[in-house]
Formats: C-alpha cells, structure tokens, sequence
C-alpha cells in the first residue's frame, strides 16, 4: 500500500457510506430551511464540509482505536492497525482536514461558527467516549447531527423549533442504525472492552432498534405536521419507513452479515426521505392533494 493510498482509506474514501449519511441529514436540512431552495453557494460549501469532517472523523477515530482495531476481525487491516500510517501522519492528516474544514466555516456566519466549533468537539470526544460510556452511539448522533443547525444558522441566522425536531429525530435514527454496525462487532467488542449499545442493550438490541427508529418516524411526521407536508413529504417518510422494517426482519436473528447489511441500508433510507422532502418543494402536490 502506497502512502497516497494508506491516506485514501484511513480517510475511508473508498466507503463512502459514512459521507451519505451524514450528508442527506444535511441536505434535508437545507432543504427546511431555505423552503427548498438553498443557494448553490450554501449546497456546495456543507457538502465539501461533510466530506471534510466524515474523512477528519475517520482518521482520528482510527487514532484512538489504533492499538485495538488489531484485535478485532473486521478492522485489523485499516492503515494504523497494519502500520501502514504512523499516528503522527494520521495526526497531520486530521489537523489539515479539520484546517479545511475550517476554512470553508470562516465565510458564514458567526453563529454557524459557533456551532462548527461544537461539531467539532463532538467529532473528537466520540472515538474516546467508548471507554467511558456504554451509550458512544448516541455521542456519534450528536456528532452526526451539528450540521442540521449550522445548515439553518447558515440559511436563516437562527435555530427555530423545527430545526430541533430534525435534530432529535436524527439522533435517534444515527444511535438506531449504529447500534447495527455495533453488533457486527460485539463479540470482538466484549473481548476487548470496548463499549457500545449493542452491547448495552443486550437481548433487547432489536426490540430497542426498532423503538429508536418509530421515534425517528414519529418526529419526521411532527415535522410533516409542521411545514405542511405534501404527498410527496409523506411517500418519502412511508419508503424510509418501510426500509426500517425491513432493517429489523433482517437484524432480528442478529446474523453479523444481515447486521451489516442492515446498516448499509440506511444510506437508501436517508435518500428516499430526502427525494420526498425535495419534491416536496420543488412540484406541486398532485391533484391539489397535500
């Protein structure tokens, strides 16, 4: 492995899952509130921002878990655990994304500063936070959140209560689709010590999975309730519904592969509801049916 292509994966280029779903919670955010029309300014700014920090949030995750991604299956080949990348390199490597990323904050703005400054807090304190809680999964939904209020303090200048809704409904859908990739990895988990809500739930993993995800759909359609939903808003939710479903008959004999696939599915889930929310301003409801 070259160096360029060491950089590559320690940035998880090559598994551009984590991009999408921080990115269509974001995109769902611009949508709110710019009424479905952000400027391309705005669009292109936070989609640079997302892979900016998914990649910084990458790097410095492998950091911290450098001396225990060696121990368990599915991770033992990432570039720190197979010493491909030195921790200093993958320290220079997270001080100029998160530069960059900084760079692109600096021309909105001093609210979304502000908040970018959190984000950022977030993104550093989650790789740590499983040795000290059994509840990571919910610092990640915290982390993977922040850019839906910097999206609207960067459309609107302030944080109205819908921008909140979206906040806490994608918190529990990030802790509830996160806890699937935990379970790939619980039995390696449990050996080591480190700590998840895969493990915390224990027997109750998918019933708790489940719960997480109808509190997402309950707050999405309190937010339909609230910018006045279209079909379309309402076929978007059904879809990312239904894929939810799907996700629990797939997870519930807690398969490692079915785990996986689970997770992954949720990039679908995201983009469905996304399609929704933008038809939703951009065509007409048909047949004056809203």
């Amino acid at each position: 492995m070259n160096r360029l292509d060491a950089y590559r994966a320690l940035m998880r280029v090559d598994k551009p899952i984590g991009i999408w779903l921080l990115a269509w919670p974001t995109f769902w955010a611009l949508l709110i509130a710019a009424h479905g029309d952000p400027s391309i300014r705005l669009v292109v700014i936070f989609a640079a921002g997302v892979f900016l920090m998914r990649s910084a949030g990458c790097v410095i995750n492998d950091f911290a878990d450098r001396n225990i991604d060696a121990h368990v299956r599915r991770t033992r080949e990432r570039p720190l655990a197979a010493g491909h990348v030195t921790s200093a390199e993958a320290l220079v490597l997270f001080a100029v994304l998160i530069f960059l990323a900084f760079l692109l904050v600096l021309t909105l703005n001093p609210l979304t500063i502000l908040l970018a400054c959190i984000a950022a807090g977030l993104a550093i304190l989650y790789p740590f936070a499983k040795r000290f809680t059994h509840g990571p999964q919910f610092v990640l939904g915290a982390a993977f959140s922040m850019a839906i209020p910097m999206a609207f303090a960067a459309a609107t200048n302030s944080l109205p209560w819908v921008c909140w809704v979206l906040f806490v409904a994608n918190i529990m859908w990030t802790v509830a689709y996160d806890t699937e990739y935990a379970m790939v990895d619980r039995a390696d988990d449990a050996k080591i010590g480190v700590k998840s809500t895969a493990l915390w739930f224990g027997r109750y993993d998918v019933t708790l999975i489940a719960l997480l995800q109808l509190v997402t759909v309950l707050l999405l359609a309190y937010l339909g309730w609230l910018i006045e939903g279209t079909v379309f808003y309402w076929l978007g939710l059904a879809g990312m519904t239904a894929l939810f479903a799907w996700q629990i008959i797939l997870i519930r004999n807690r398969d490692e592969d079915a785990c996986f696939l689970a997770f992954r599915q949720n990039h679908y889930a995201g983009m469905i509801f996304a399609i929704g929310l933008a038809l939703h301003y951009w065509l007409p409801a048909p047949f004056g049916v809203s």
